[in-house]
């Protein structure tokens, strides 16, 4: 991902709260298993 363009980052839609977020590098070797924008949506998941 290196020298990609904050607005080329790849985006996914929590399903929790709706609303789009972006790749970051924390997630970089695990971005297909990421579903959640937050530890507060993850956590509100079974809520949902």
């Amino acid at each position: 991902m290196r020298g990609v363009k904050k607005q080329h980052l790849p985006e996914k839609i929590c399903p929790v709260c709706k609303r789009p977020f972006t790749w970051r590098k924390k997630w970089e070797k695990d971005w297909e298993n990421v579903k959640y924008c937050s530890e507060k949506c993850r956590r509100q998941k079974s809520i949902a």
